[in-house]
């Protein structure tokens, strides 16, 4: 499994929960890294989605070769250090689904991800873009859905997350 204990970040958006989250060594400082990595790959597809019907090849390798390995990697480190961190708090029942469902996400935006690069890399090499609308609408339905994602987690996760007394909070 990646791991993300390795990533070095210096500001991000998230940055004030980010800061507040380094009690106890939690690794949100990597979360951050890896939102910050997903929203640029996100505007990169936007463009390719913005210049249909045309294409670059090169632009679409590029996307190709980074998003399913990006994808795998910033989940992992979602789900092996604030997931649980995050359900260890108070209300632990009440943010279960709320685990339940982003892990669902996460399936299925990979699940996209392995269809977005078969094609990207498709075109990449020389193929045709058979359906410029349909590539837009699959394109655009993968960076919206991972844009709302990211969102969510930074405008609920992980304030919950940094706040120091998290993981001494009684269970409600």
């Amino acid at each position: 499994m990646a791991s993300c204990k390795s990533s070095i970040v210096d500001k991000c958006k998230a940055w004030p929960f980010v800061e507040g989250c380094l009690h106890a060594g939690l690794p949100c400082r990597n979360v951050c890294f890896w939102h910050d990595r997903k929203l640029r790959i996100c505007d990169e597809l936007e463009a390719i989605a913005d210049e249909l019907p045309s294409v670059n090849p090169l632009k679409c390798l590029l996307a190709a070769n980074q998003l399913l390995p990006l994808l795998r990697m910033s989940h992992a480190c979602e789900e092996e250090h604030v997931f649980p961190v995050f359900a260890s708090g108070a209300h632990h029942g009440e943010r279960s689904a709320s685990i339940r469902r982003l892990l669902a996400e996460h399936i299925e935006d990979e699940s996209a991800a392995e269809d977005l690069t078969d094609t990207l890399l498709a075109i990449g090499r020389g193929g045709a873009v058979d359906n410029p609308e349909a590539l837009g609408f699959m394109l655009r339905a993968f960076f919206c859905a991972s844009r709302r994602h990211i969102a969510f987690e930074r405008e609920h996760i992980l304030p919950l997350v940094a706040q120091p007394d998290w993981i001494n909070s009684p269970a409600s």
